[in-house]
């Protein structure tokens, strides 16, 4: 099954790219170019801030069995553990606990060789009504 494409224009302005979609979990790529870097050759934290986010709202939506007809992120922390020098990023999204409203999502970023980048944790609240 082929992944669904992001419609955000500002995720496809950073060119995002969705991998793999399943129940409870998102696995997308910021591929590195000059555009998203900031001194030197370093990923820009706003662009990894802003994967982090993408990839946990997609596995927020990933496993809705109800109608909810909008959402938002209300809550987003993100660490930073190393700098990703000239290289594509990854993040993995896994729902930890869906609430009625609530859902709560643990991003895990890696670089290409597998190397921690950032860490961010997501709660997103889906709206009914």
């Amino acid at each position: 099954m082929e992944a669904p494409q992001l419609t955000d224009p500002f995720a496809i302005l950073l060119g995002l790219r969705i991998d793999e979609v399943r129940p409870d979990f998102c696995r997308m790529c910021l591929p590195f170019r000059p555009a998203v870097r900031t001194a030197g050759e370093t990923v820009h934290g706003g662009a990894l801030a802003t994967l982090i986010d993408s990839a946990g709202v997609v596995a927020a939506w990933s496993n809705v069995t109800d109608a909810p007809s909008r959402g938002a992120t209300a809550n987003l922390s993100v660490s930073f553990m190393a700098a990703a020098q000239a290289i594509d990023v990854f993040a993995e999204a896994r729902v930890i606990r869906r609430g009625r409203s609530l859902v709560f999502v643990d991003i895990d970023v890696t670089d290409a060789r597998g190397q921690p980048v950032a860490k961010g944790l997501l709660t997103y609240k889906l709206g009914y009504g």
